[in-house]
């Protein structure tokens, strides 16, 4: 009996001691950030009748959330009625605000998705971008206040986060590449504060391009979307997520059967980065691009009119390493075939920095594979290590190839100012957005990391010497941190 009993305390210590494994083990990994369906419901056919509608509406309204901001905006006042010609003009920027920005508090709403019960929330970056204080309503009538934990300006994403008090209801994420065009979708949102609005309608188009930034691949739907659905959900009748509301086309602000809705796999390929360091990094590879037209596409000998035709390499990047010349046709990048134009810069982006990568160029009637280990695209960096009494209200960034081309700045070294802020010291000595700041108190600045240094060493001086290229010409300023 003893024995038995001791190897029963043995047994359960080993059970107990596997538990905590496991926990451990859970625990160290991390919850992932979002749930999916099941590959064999996502299979199910999906009978479209009046219940269907009453049985979605029920499961997925609870996890769309209303998003209050609070944001304070800065207005620039009209100069003067006149013109650069008004001989008052300097009377008139002096007393009446001239380029000076005046500010002003804000209201806006929006919606949200819940997609992790720890609490993390999907929006549009435009719903919460600049917001002084978020209000988040559940379901339930609750109120939380949520923090930002990532934004995605290029995506118009956005993931936040709030610490609730109960259990949160989540929805699964799904896969728009699946999504046909003609299929039924499903809109949960707040038009103009209307909370839990539901709206229903088919996806009329997929990759729609409208614009609205550098990697648009819009879902289109005539589900209605009004302001205020902005970053609520696009659901499919599986109940998944297959898009996040971002814009409309309307000649009157208000749904005509047009409605745009970023991919949900976009958002997948985003919201791991934004959890994780509140930023994107994308990939680079260093080059300007067109698009083919078939005139182009016979000078170049190439048949049919796919493919995106290089104007231009820029200078130690990695397309240059690679050996990819100005006027190369780029047919495939890492496997993906390039179409057209929009689909370089998409795929690019969304692939992993340092990898190497196979890219097919046409070149000279010939089709070339070539390797290329993608870099990571620069992104501004803002000054804000000094204290704030000693700010100079400077905002820089490192020359990057984009950037030396639009600002014609080939073969500069410097940094390139981004911003400068009304009344600072930077403004008072007349430094302004696309100056090249060449050195600081003598010494030469190549680049942001020899900008921060220098600033450390000058903060406690009088008057800080900087050297600046404007245009043609280089000059001296004094700033005067007090």
């Amino acid at each position: 009996m003893r024995i038995a009993m001791q190897n029963l305390r043995k047994n359960l210590i080993v059970i107990v001691g596997i538990l905590a494994l496991v926990i451990l083990s859970r625990a160290a990994v991390g919850e992932p950030l979002w749930t999916t369906l099941e590959e064999g419901k996502r299979k199910q056919p999906v009978s479209i009748t009046n219940e269907t509608f009453l049985k979605l509406a029920k499961k997925l309204k609870p996890a769309v959330v209303n998003i209050s901001t609070t944001m304070v905006l800065k207005e620039k006042p009209s100069p003067s009625p006149f013109g650069e010609r008004d001989p008052y003009r300097e009377f008139w920027e002096k007393f009446f605000g001239g380029e000076i920005p005046r500010e002003r508090e804000t209201r806006s709403l929006g919606s949200g998705v819940i997609i992790n019960k720890a609490g993390y929330i999907v929006t549009n970056n435009h719903v919460v971008e600049n917001a002084k204080e978020i209000t988040i309503t559940l379901h339930n009538g609750k109120d939380y206040q949520a923090e930002v934990v990532g934004l995605d300006k290029k995506t118009d994403l956005a993931l936040i986060k709030i610490e609730a008090e109960e259990d949160l209801p989540v929805v699964p994420l799904g896969d728009s590449d699946k999504l046909g065009v003609g299929e039924w979708v499903l809109a949960i949102g707040n038009p103009f504060g209307l909370a839990e609005t539901v709206t229903a309608g088919i996806v009329s188009a997929k990759g729609r391009v409208i614009g609205a930034g550098p990697y648009d691949d819009f879902i289109q739907t005539d589900a209605s979307i009004n302001p205020g659905n902005s970053g609520g959900p696009l659901f499919n009748f599986w109940g998944e997520v297959v898009g996040i509301n971002s814009a409309i086309l309307s000649p009157t602000g208000a749904s005509v059967g047009i409605g745009f809705a970023i991919p949900v796999n976009t958002a997948k390929q985003v919201l791991p980065q934004l959890k994780e360091k509140g930023r994107v990094t994308r990939g680079w590879l260093g080059v300007n691009i067109q698009a083919v037209t078939p005139q182009l596409a016979e000078s170049f000998g190439l048949k049919g009119k796919k493919g995106a035709l290089v104007s231009q390499v820029f200078k130690g990047g990695p397309a240059e390493k690679a050996g990819i010349k100005q006027g190369d046709i780029i047919l495939e990048f890492d496997d993906k075939e390039i179409s057209n134009l929009r689909d370089l810069p998409r795929i690019v982006a969304s692939t992993p920095v340092g990898k190497n990568v196979t890219i097919m160029v046409f070149r000279n009637g010939t089709t070339i594979p070539l390797r290329a280990t993608v870099a990571e695209m620069e992104e501004p960096t803002e000054i804000a290590k000094a204290p704030p009494k000693k700010s100079f209200g400077l905002t820089v960034q490192n020359i990057t190839p984009e950037i030396a081309s639009a600002l014609e700045l080939e073969g500069a070294a410097g940094v390139v100012v981004a911003g400068v802020e009304p009344e600072s010291p930077a403004a008072e000595a007349d430094i302004r957005k696309g100056d090249v700041i060449l050195e600081v108190d003598r010494k030469p600045v190549r680049n942001v990391e020899d900008f921060e240094q220098a600033m450390e060493k000058a903060k406690d001086r009088e008057n800080i010497l900087f050297l600046i290229r404007r245009g043609d010409s280089n000059l001296f300023v004094v700033v005067r941190p007090e």
